[in-house]
């Protein structure tokens, strides 16, 4: 699905959430758009960090690259 469509299934999902109760298959049809636009939106972002440069006051540039979670 594509993320406008996406959007718009989310709305339609919550508009009517808020005027009427959803069945259970509409609830997790929601839950999965939800999931299926957080990981969109992350994947996006990541993209974006990896082509990303940041320059130093020095003059250094170094690219900005994921770093492991400290344990």
């Amino acid at each position: 699905m594509e993320f406008d469509q996406l959007i718009k299934r989310i709305n339609e999902l919550s508009r009517k959430s808020k005027s009427e109760e959803l069945s259970e298959a509409e609830k997790a049809e929601q839950t999965e758009l939800r999931n299926q636009y957080r990981a969109m939106v992350v994947g996006n972002l990541s993209a974006q960090l990896n082509t990303m440069k940041i320059q130093y006051p020095d003059g250094t540039i170094k690219d900005v690259k994921k770093t492991p979670p400290k344990n």
